[in-house]
C-alpha cells in the first residue's frame, strides 16, 4: 500500500477503534440557560410561549422518524424556535462556540455547519470543520453511523434525523473534540461523534443545534461514558442559570427517593416512569390501570427536560381538574387567551405565601414526588390570576420542566433508575 493511501486511512482507523470510548469518564458541570431569560416578556407571555412549545414538543417526541424523501423542498420555512434549556460548548481545535438545546428526548448531537445549504439564522458564526485540526468525517463502518435510523454511505456517513413536527437536519456524521464545563473547570474530550448539519429544515428547538441526552449510543451522555447525569432547574420566575452535572458530580444528598426508568422498545431514547397514582389535596384519585400504562408503544409517562409545561392524559387530567376545583377555596375564573384550562382568582398581594391550595403528589413505583405549589399553580399576572400549569393530552403524560423545578433529579443510565430530592437550585 502506498504511503499516501496509508496516511488517508490511519485517521479513520483511529476513529473507528477509539471513538466514542473513553478510558475514564469526565466529571463535568455545565450551566443551563432558560430560553426566555432576559427576554423582556411578561410572566404571562412567557408561560403562553411555553405552552405553545409544549404542543410542538409532544409532536416531536412521539412521531416516528421519517425516511429520505425523493427530493428536498428548499422552500420549506426555516424558523429557529429555541429549546427550553441551552448549553454552550466548544467544538474543535481551536474551539468554536456553539449553543445547543439540552434534549432528553433524542440522541443525536448536531450543529449547523459550513458550508450550509439551508440554515436558520444564529447569532454567531456557524461551526466550520475546515478550521479545526481535530475534525474527521466519521467512517461508514463505525458504531455511531450504524446507530442512525436513517443513513447513507457515499464515501462518508450521511445522515438525516427527523422530528415529529417534520423538522429535519441533514448532513455528515462527523467527529471532533468537545470542550465542556463551567468557568474554571473546562474539560476537553476527544472523538465525539456529531451531526454536521448542512440542510436544516422546519422548526427547531435550538440556537445552533441539539445536544441529545437520550439513552442511545449517539447521545452526549452515552459517548462521554459518564453513566449518569443530574440537573437542578431554577424557578421559572428567575433568570438564574441551572446546573447540570455529569460523572461523579452527579450525586444527591438528603431524603432521596428512587424509581425505575422503564423502556419503550418503539421509542427507546425516552425516559419512561411507572406512575401508580396521583393525590390532590387530601384525596388519592382513582384511575383505571390503563391510564398510565404503556400500550402498543403509546401512552405511559415520561419525564422530559424539553417540555416546559406538564401534559397529562385526558382521563387523568379531568379527575385532577375536578379535584382542584372541589378543594380550592378560590373563585374559578377564565384565562382569556384559553391557554390554561383551569384558573382561579387569588387575592391581590405582594406574596402568595398565605394562599392555601391542595397539595399535589405523584406516586411512582417506590417513590412519591410531592411538588411545591409554584411547580403546578402559579399567579401569572398582576390581577391575581392563578392557573394550573398542567395541559390536557390524549394519551401520553409528560412531566415537564416547570414541574421539575427546585428538585435535583438524577438519571442513572447504568442502573436504569431515576432519583430525586427537593433542592434550592439557585444555591447549588
Amino acid at each position: 500500500m502506498r504511503q499516501a493511501q496509508m496516511l488517508q486511512i490511519v485517521p479513520l482507523l483511529l476513529i473507528y477503534f477509539l471513538a466514542p470510548s473513553l478510558s475514564t469518564s469526565p466529571d463535568i458541570r455545565l450551566e443551563l440557560t432558560r430560553v426566555d431569560s432576559f427576554s423582556g416578556y411578561s410572566k404571562l407571555e412567557r408561560l403562553q410561549r411555553a405552552a405553545a412549545r409544549t404542543g410542538n414538543r409532544a409532536a416531536r417526541l412521539f412521531a416516528r422518524h421519517r425516511s429520505f424523501p425523493g427530493h428536498i423542498n428548499t422552500r420549506e420555512p426555516v424558523v429557529p424556535n429555541q429549546g427550553e434549556y441551552l448549553i454552550e460548548i466548544e467544538i474543535g481545535t481551536p474551539g468554536q462556540a456553539v449553543l445547543l438545546a439540552l434534549d432528553t428526548g433524542s440522541d443525536l448531537i448536531w450543529t449547523q455547519c459550513q458550508p450550509c445549504l439551508i440554515c436558520f439564522n444564529q447569532s454567531f458564526p456557524l461551526y466550520n470543520p475546515s478550521d479545526s485540526s481535530t475534525y474527521y468525517k466519521y467512517p461508514c463502518a463505525g458504531k455511531l453511523c450504524n446507530a442512525l435510523s436513517l443513513n447513507a454511505c457515499h464515501e462518508e456517513c450521511m445522515y438525516r434525523y427527523g422530528y415529529g413536527d417534520n423538522s429535519t437536519t441533514t448532513g455528515i456524521l462527523s467527529n471532533d473534540s468537545f470542550t465542556l464545563g463551567s468557568a474554571g473547570n473546562m474539560v476537553t474530550v476527544q472523538n465525539i461523534g456529531f451531526g454536521c448539519g448542512v440542510l436544516n429544515q422546519g422548526i427547531f428547538l435550538n440556537e445552533s443545534g441539539i445536544a441529545g441526552f437520550g439513552r442511545g449510543d449517539l447521545s452526549l451522555v452515552s459517548q462521554l461514558g459518564v453513566g449518569k447525569f443530574a440537573y437542578c432547574l431554577t424557578s421559572f420566575d428567575q433568570n438564574n442559570t441551572s446546573p447540570l452535572f455529569m460523572g461523579s458530580l452527579a450525586k444527591l444528598k438528603g431524603p432521596v427517593q428512587t424509581t425505575p426508568i422503564l423502556t419503550n422498545p418503539k421509542i427507546p431514547s425516552l425516559y419512561y416512569l411507572s406512575l401508580k397514582g396521583i393525590t390532590v389535596g387530601t384525596r388519592r384519585l382513582k384511575f383505571p390501570t390503563s391510564v398510565f400504562e404503556l400500550k402498543n408503544g403509546r401512552g405511559s409517562v415520561i419525564i422530559d427536560s424539553g417540555t416546559p409545561i406538564t401534559r397529562m392524559a385526558a382521563a387523568a387530567f379531568q379527575k385532577v381538574k375536578r379535584a382542584f376545583v372541589s378543594q380550592t377555596k378560590l373563585k374559578v375564573t377564565r384565562e382569556t387567551s384559553g391557554t390554561f384550562d383551569l384558573c382561579f382568582r387569588a387575592p391581590l398581594s405582594n406574596s402568595t405565601d398565605k394562599v392555601v391550595v391542595p397539595r399535589l403528589v405523584y406516586h411512582f413505583d417506590n417513590a412519591d414526588m410531592e411538588f411545591p405549589m409554584d411547580n403546578y399553580l402559579k399567579v401569572i399576572d398582576d390581577t391575581g390570576l392563578m392557573c394550573l400549569l398542567i395541559l390536557e393530552s390524549e394519551e401520553e403524560t409528560i412531566i415537564g420542566s416547570i414541574q421539575q423545578q427546585n428538585m435535583k433529579i438524577l438519571y442513572d443510565l447504568k442502573k436504569e433508575k431515576l432519583s430525586f430530592v427537593p433542592a434550592q437550585c439557585d444555591q447549588i
